[in-house]
């Protein structure tokens, strides 16, 4: 496999941000202990995560160029198409990371498998100067996880690894016309929540339990059987948080499966503070507000995960 360069992308650990906020470390410090946290834990999580990045650096081939680059910095950053681009976790920066790829291929790497589980980080340090050879030698195996992209009208777009949130900034109603499969409805509602396969075991996955459990506190049966999928299928699930009913809003359409073949689309009737953030960056949103309509659909590219063989 031809390697232009090594991207590593990187976060910063809860010590080194708690010092950019307080100034030092000493009040940075203070501050944690005065909360009633470790600060000791703060520094091995910090020390551990140092000591990672520097053992992953040695490990890269010294004829390949690398450039680290922390996650801060992702959104303006131009991945070269035959970048290889390595994530020193958690499973977090790995999706924060696949939405501004295309088609780079990833290697997920846990900098401290003691304290993350890492679903999404099939390597330990013991394992990457191995994945590396195999990957020049083109000597190796990914999974390819199918990812979601939302259009508006105007032409901005914004991708989705785990799950899109349709609705407001704060606790109001959402208010918006839905469109799916030659049906249509105006609602008002606590948003809409669109996830990819990958995210279906998440926040998605609550609010189907939440229904699950109310629905057996009635005594009624499951109309839908939810299951996790594969994060290779061609499906984007959606689901209506908290429909609303009334002689304004209906309640009728708000669940079900987003194909090649279906695409949903959503109109805002939200004069003010309507929002569109994927996978959990409620910070990096996009408005929309009266005037703007959605499209969500499957995205035509794909995260490339290398696995550990």
């Amino acid at each position: 496999m031809e390697i232009d360069k090594i991207v590593l992308v990187t976060r910063q650990t809860r010590l080194e941000e708690n010092v950019k906020r307080f100034n030092t470390v000493s009040q940075a410090k203070f501050f944690i202990k005065s909360r009633g946290q470790s600060f000791e834990d703060y520094e091995l999580e910090d020390s551990n995560y140092q000591t990672s990045k520097e053992q992953l650096i040695s490990f890269i081939p010294k004829e390949i160029k690398l450039q680290v680059i922390d996650r801060t910095y992702l959104s303006n950053f131009v991945f070269g198409p035959k970048d290889l681009v390595v994530v020193l976790g958690q499973d977090g920066l790995v999706v924060n990371t696949a939405k501004y790829l295309n088609g780079q291929f990833i290697i997920a790497v846990n900098p401290d498998p003691a304290r993350f589980d890492g679903i999404l980080l099939p390597f330990q340090l013991k394992n990457v100067n191995s994945i590396f050879k195999k990957i020049i030698s083109s000597n190796f195996q990914f999974n390819e996880i199918t990812m979601g992209k939302m259009e508006l009208n105007d032409g901005q777009s914004l991708f989705a690894f785990n799950d899109f949130f349709i609705g407001t900034k704060t606790h109001i109603s959402a208010r918006y016309t839905i469109h799916f499969q030659k049906k249509s409805e105006r609602q008002s509602s606590s948003g809409i929540l669109i996830s990819t396969p990958a995210g279906s075991t998440g926040w998605f996955s609550s609010v189907m339990n939440m229904t699950k459990g109310i629905n057996q506190s009635k005594g009624l049966s499951q109309n839908i059987e939810y299951k996790n999928l594969d994060w290779k299928e061609k499906k984007l699930l959606f689901v209506v948080r908290e429909p609303f009913k009334s002689k304004w809003s209906g309640a009728d359409l708000v669940t079900g499966e987003i194909t090649d073949q279906f695409e949903i689309k959503i109109e805002s009737h939200m004069p003010e503070s309507g929002v569109i953030f994927s996978d959990g960056m409620e910070n990096d949103f996009i408005e929309f507000n009266s005037g703007s309509t959605a499209k969500i659909k499957i995205a035509d590219k794909t995260t490339k995960l290398i696995l550990k063989t």
